[in-house]
């Protein structure tokens, strides 16, 4: 498979990585960007981003599901360190209709760890279509009662995050929109080349599209898919529970396919338009991987100065362990961020996001390290797959032999 770009010999490694991950058949595509001691030492794509065989462009954005959430986290990082937002601050001193169904004592804290028990969008939302609505899912969000008391429990808030999180950031930048204030905050300043929460129609022509069965099948066939993942759902709860397991299989559907999911396609201009920042953010892997490059530098690269160096070690502190009410295995939550996962390396102070369709982007304060993957096949977990994974570990031992 064809490689384009740019690779430091040093970290040859990584482009056999990534030659290694596109699919075989030339269904999809990939683009792969490290950062070195803020250098840029990797800038690599090839693959296919869409269906007709159109290959993988320097400028092509894919969709990344849940990589959004440290974007959006690193937007409320910013406002925090400017003293506009207290992390400790009840979220009702920003967002005052919050503090409804015994809300008030929910701080942002909670809101960035997982903590806030609001995580069940199923029982939040009466149809999909309502995450496409960003005025809707706040007013939803504010009426909505918890899971839990704050800080109780923790649990992955797949689709909601993003709204809480953003109208936090929101209502402290004058209103603007969520799209308006990562384009101001984040792209201009360190002159991103492809970082949306809302594709504008001007922008639409470079996404990738989705390419695998979850997202080309017919809506009938996706909500029979669903319903039996309901269903086994269903049935393994039952059976973990006469062995003692407290994970309920449940509640991760819960957390992640809202009433009405089967109806959403995500590959219409629709989708691309709306602001979801916990779901829907399009991105070059070259703009993730700047991004992290500055936090991984301490906050600042080429001179511009995104966040503090308290900042950053602040959002980096590991808030939570163990397994969560949503998903069970243990995210080590870091403030909007979770920990590493890589093949054959340990990144002890790392942090990121990783998303469902397998893409992720990382900083590793230690290294001076940043690597991001984007994808548009496969499916993988609600946390990416192994290929972030593989990717992630050949970088870092290519960055360890630096």
């Amino acid at each position: 498979m064809l490689i384009h770009g740019n690779v430091h010999p040093a970290f040859a490694d990584v482009a056999t990585s990534l030659r290694r991950i596109l699919p075989k058949n030339g269904k999809g595509g990939a683009a792969v960007c490290v950062y070195k001691d803020g250098e840029k030492v990797v800038d690599i794509w090839g693959g296919t981003r869409d269906d007709k065989g159109a290959p993988w462009e320097s400028d092509t954005i894919s969709v990344s599901f849940s990589t959004t959430k440290g974007v959006a986290s690193t937007l409320l990082h910013i406002f925090a360190d400017r003293g506009l937002i207290d992390i400790d601050a009840p979220v009702a001193t920003y967002w005052p209709e919050f503090a409804q169904a015994g809300k008030e004592h929910v701080t942002v804290r909670h809101l960035l760890c997982h903590e806030a028990g609001l995580y069940a969008v199923s029982d939040i939302v009466g149809h999909a279509r309502e995450l496409l609505d960003w005025d809707r899912m706040i007013e939803l969000l504010a009426a909505a009662k918890p899971a839990h008391a704050p800080g109780a429990a923790h649990g992955y808030h797949g689709l909601t995050y993003g709204y809480l999180v953003g109208e936090v950031v929101r209502r402290v930048a004058d209103g603007k929109s969520f799209q308006q204030i990562l384009a101001d905050e984040i792209v201009a300043p360190l002159g991103l080349d492809g970082a949306f929460c809302g594709v504008p129609e001007s922008e639409q022509h470079r996404c990738a599209r989705l390419m695998a069965p979850a997202w080309d099948a017919p809506p009938a066939v996706r909500r029979r898919r669903l319903e039996k993942a309901w269903a086994g759902a269903t049935r393994w709860r039952d059976r973990l529970r006469r062995v003692g397991i407290r994970y309920d299989p449940t509640q991760t559907l819960a957390a992640l396919l809202p009433p009405g999911m089967d109806e959403l396609n995500f590959n219409s201009p629709e989708f691309r338009s709306a602001a979801i920042p916990a779901a829907n953010g399009m991105f070059t892997a070259r703009s993730l991987a700047r991004m992290y490059g500055c936090l991984a530098m301490g906050g600042e690269i080429d001179g511009v100065r995104l966040l503090s160096q308290e900042a950053v070690a602040r959002a980096a502190e590991e808030q939570n362990r163990g397994a969560g009410l949503v998903m069970p295995i243990s995210m080590r939550w870091r403030l909007g961020y979770h920990r590493v996962f890589t093949m054959g390396a340990r990144v002890r102070r790392g942090f990121g996001h990783f998303g469902y369709g397998g893409s992720g982007g990382f900083a590793d304060p230690n290294r001076k390290l940043s690597v991001a993957l984007t994808v548009n096949s496969g499916v993988g977990t609600p946390f990416g797959d192994a290929r972030i994974a593989r990717i992630g570990g050949a970088a870092v031992r290519c960055a360890d032999r630096y």
